[in-house]
């Protein structure tokens, strides 16, 4: 695996993907035209926010299924057009969280108590005792964004025995109360507040989601704190309300415009009643190793087919139950490889039960499982866990899921039905040990490992038929592994699974279908 790194990251990033043998160049700042010409040979990119990943990017870059963003925003990033190459995205939620959250806290200090310019009138050596700041002390104290970082301010601040207030439309009431704040909604938010601290992402929602009719609302002498996003705040409107004075001053750490080049944005950075920096949120020594080795520890799990932990655009869910959910993103794919090569004829739907214990996860990854291996071998580009369903939407695939609480003979069952033109075909499996196995096909129950080369034939079941199969693939030197057979009556109908240690031509496996009166023979190859 080749993989570029277009932002400087820390080295302890690079050195972990290096000692995993891992081929790693670095490219620093690069200009659009050559990055456009070296991005065609990596599989993985590794950014920070100077870099953005376009769509006109991504035509330059075949190879490319990784994209790793060293840090938390990935704004720079364009996900859609990402998910629809089959290029997973990941980030480093966690690593620069605390950076952030304490980088917010000193921008309030140095705002409420006007340290920038007592700073800068004693280093030109006037001694000037004049400058009054506020306290923090029952201050009432607004939250826009109660996420990694939030809820670490909202810790901290409690501190300062400020009254908290918190607006999250995705949060429960009680995750406010736990840290000592009052979940509410915006308008009372800022109605109340002294301080509006903002810690949300750039998304179409959030973007001027402090512009005049919000600043409006807000009481005269209020404080604003951005450390999240340029973007969020409007930036002239914001210079309005500081000219007016009803604004008393802002602390803002992000930009529309890095570096700022519009009037506007340099203006509001010179205004006097504001505190500034150049987007240090994340600047800490500590941050910047955690997020270069967050992101590394991804791309090596990328490379070695595990499931990827921070996946922006795959539904990983809860973390903490991705171990547990491993073994059976596997099974779902093998399912869909195995059910695709069984009756490759073009699938118009299919349904996708979880029975048991599994019927409690969060079935989309699941979901996006069996379509990867349905349709990826049937598909000329990439189909995994990024596009399966954006893939399956664009064929015209139909996907219904359906959960049963419980299931019988097993602790948890996935079983998928394809409708395609001909018929409605049911595979099953569950997993033993961590390893997948398939249980049960058709309307019959049969038990085997989905793996290597595997013949499955329906006859009907009488003596002499195994002796058969034996001599012609004896005379083929092809060795039988295992031998697993499912059947409803003695002697009736019968589908039987040959586990094989070797690959057989299209005409050996007519020879073996001849010899038994086969209605059914397929060989599938499952790696």
């Amino acid at each position: 695996m080749r993989v570029l790194v277009v932002d400087a990251i820390a080295p302890e990033g690079l050195a972990y993907l290096r000692e995993r043998s891992i081929q790693v160049d670095e490219l620093a700042k690069p200009t659009r035209e050559t990055l456009y010409a070296r991005i065609g040979d990596y599989d993985g990119l590794i950014t920070r926010s100077g870099t953005a990943v376009t769509a006109e990017l991504l035509d330059h870059a075949p190879r490319l299924r990784i994209v790793g963003r060293a840090g938390v925003g990935v704004d720079n990033v364009d996900i859609e057009a990402c998910s629809r190459a089959g290029i997973l995205v990941c980030n480093a939620p966690y690593g620069n969280v605390v950076s952030a959250a304490e980088h917010t806290i000193g921008m309030l200090l140095a705002l409420v108590r006007r340290i920038p310019d007592a700073h800068a009138r004693l280093k030109a050596l006037e001694w000037d005792r004049s400058f009054y700041g506020a306290e923090l002390l029952r201050k009432t104290i607004g939250v826009v964004g109660f996420g990694k970082v939030g809820s670490r301010v909202a810790t901290r601040l409690r501190a300062f025995e400020s009254e908290l207030l918190v607006y999250d439309p995705y949060i429960a009431e009680a995750g406010a109360k736990d840290l000592g704040a009052r979940l509410t909604d915006y308008e009372t938010l800022l109605r109340q507040s002294d301080v509006v601290t903002f810690h949300v992402p750039l998304t179409p929602e959030t973007e001027n989601m402090m512009a005049a009719r919000e600043l409006a609302l807000t009481k005269r002498g209020v404080r604003i704190v951005n450390c999240a996003r340029g973007g969020i705040v409007n930036e002239g409107d914001l210079l309005a309300a500081l000219d007016s004075g009803h604004v008393t001053g802002a602390a803002i750490d992000v930009w529309s415009e890095e570096p700022p080049r519009s009037e506007v944005v340099r203006r509001l950075i010179q205004h006097p009643r504001m505190v500034v920096t150049p987007h240090l949120g994340a600047n800490s020594g500590e941050a910047q190793v955690n997020v270069a080795v967050d992101v590394a520890r991804q791309l090596v799990a990328f490379r070695d087919g595990a499931l990827v932990e921070h996946a922006v655009n795959i539904p990983i869910g809860d973390p903490a139950a991705v171990a547990e959910l491993r073994p059976f993103v596997a099974l779902a794919e093998r399912l869909g490889r195995f059910s695709v090569q069984l009756d490759p004829a073009r699938l118009a739907r299919v349904d996708i039960t979880l029975a048991g214990a599994i019927a409690e996860s969060d079935p989309e990854l699941l979901a996006r499982a069996v379509l990867a291996g349905l349709l990826g071998p049937v598909m000329a580009g990439p189909v995994n866990l990024v596009n399966a369903r954006l893939v399956a939407a664009e064929r015209g695939v139909e996907v219904r899921i359906e959960r049963q609480p419980e299931t019988i003979g097993y602790k948890s069952v996935v079983s998928i039905a394809t409708e395609t033109s001909d018929g409605r075909k049911i595979t099953a499996g569950t997993v033993f040990d961590g390893q997948p196995r398939i249980v049960r096909l058709r309307d019959l129950d049969i038990e085997f490992a989905p793996e290597g080369y595997i013949l499955v034939l329906s006859y009907e079941d009488r003596p002499g038929m195994v002796g058969r199969i034996g001599s012609i693939l004896g005379r083929e030197n092809v060795n039988i592994a295992s031998m697993h057979v499912g059947r409803r009556i003695k002697r009736g109908r019968a589908i039987v699974v040959l586990i094989l240690d070797e690959n057989l031509t299209s005409a050996q496996v007519t020879e073996v279908a001849g010899a038994v009166d086969a209605d059914f023979a397929r060989l599938v190859r499952l790696p």
